[in-house]
């Protein structure tokens, strides 16, 4: 890992996690309608999506998409403007903060429905391989996507047609309040029980960050070089309640050790503990900074600016 790839990935990740902690703000002015779900602790993985894929990969996402589609590439202005419901954002204001679409990124689409998005990446993967096109699906879900049917469909699906896709679970340990240990067997985990339909699995904590970008890039030349997809299970942790712009760790599903515990080992913090220790200046970390949040006040004013969509808009977009 050196400086200068470091400095990238930690761009990302802080325009990322300030770009939501903005979000989690402005929600309490209840000019946004739609439901949201942060991604506050969960960011590694999409920080370093752009430094390990190229734009033409396809992506798509569940319902806490924001740091999936801003990984890929996706503008915050249309992002954000969406979630204000505004005709600027990336679903023309009529899809809200679960349904973000970017076609010049390649980002694919998000959904509501647990599970849902998982069949349509591994489509988009059949399509790149029909049309010989030298692209790469990816898929991210939650844990508790892995319940779904059509999770186990989907996966079979790539690994009998060898198709050119990257499974990505980003397990944080909870479905709203209920843990994994409460819905699933934990004597076998994840990896391991997806391992036996026939894919390679790799799992990873993420606050091991350097680790994060070596499996990505790993897993963009197996699936290359082998034809075969493949399955990453990310271990993470979201900050703010399931859904919505509020701590809720005073309800106490979650131990307070455990909330401690990622809190210390945030990987944003390592990133900028890496840098200086390389000799990146604290001026210049702070500059970086300074620039991305004046970038953020920037999506936010073009989103508070902007119109809203007209009455009858909807039928523009409508398969026919």
């Amino acid at each position: 890992m050196n400086k200068n790839l470091a400095l990238k990935i930690y761009e990302n990740f802080y325009l990322i996690r300030n770009l939501e902690e903005r979000i989690s703000k402005e929600y309490l002015n209840w000019q946004m309608r739609c439901p949201t779900h942060l991604s506050v602790g969960q960011e590694m993985v999409s920080a370093c999506i752009n430094q390990v894929f190229s734009k033409s990969d396809s992506a798509v996402s569940s319902h806490r998409a924001h740091a999936h589609y801003v990984g890929k590439g996706g503008s915050i202005k249309k992002m954000i403007s969406e979630i204000y419901g505004k005709e600027t954002g990336c679903s023309k204001g009529l899809g809200g903060s679960m349904h973000l679409i970017d076609l010049k990124c390649n980002f694919m689409g998000s959904t509501a429905i647990v599970g849902n998005s998982i069949p349509v990446g591994v489509g988009h993967a059949m399509a790149h391989k029909y049309k010989k096109e030298n692209r790469i699906s990816l898929i991210f879900f939650g844990d508790a996507a892995i319940e779904t049917g059509v999770f186990f469909e989907s996966i079979n699906l790539a690994i009998l047609h060898k198709l050119p896709c990257i499974f990505i679970c980003e397990n944080n340990n909870y479905s709203v309040y209920s843990s994994f240990k409460e819905r699933q067997n934990t004597e076998i985990s994840i990896h391991k029980r997806i391992a036996g339909l026939g894919i390679k699995s790799i799992k990873l904590n993420t606050q091991n960050w350097k680790e994060v970008f070596k499996i990505l890039a790993f897993a963009k030349n197996y699936v290359k070089k082998q034809k075969k997809p493949i399955f990453l299970e990310f271990l993470t942790y979201r900050k703010y309640e399931h859904v919505g712009p509020y701590l809720d760790n005073h309800l106490g599903y979650r131990p307070k050790k455990e909330i401690l515990s990622w809190q210390i080992n945030d990987p944003l913090k390592k990133i900028k503990n890496f840098l200086l220790i390389k000799k990146i200046s604290n001026n210049k970390i702070s500059l970086l900074e300074k620039k991305i949040l004046s970038n953020i006040d920037k999506a936010f004013d073009y989103a508070k600016k902007s119109k809203l969509p007209k009455e009858n808009n909807y039928k523009k977009y409508l398969f026919k």
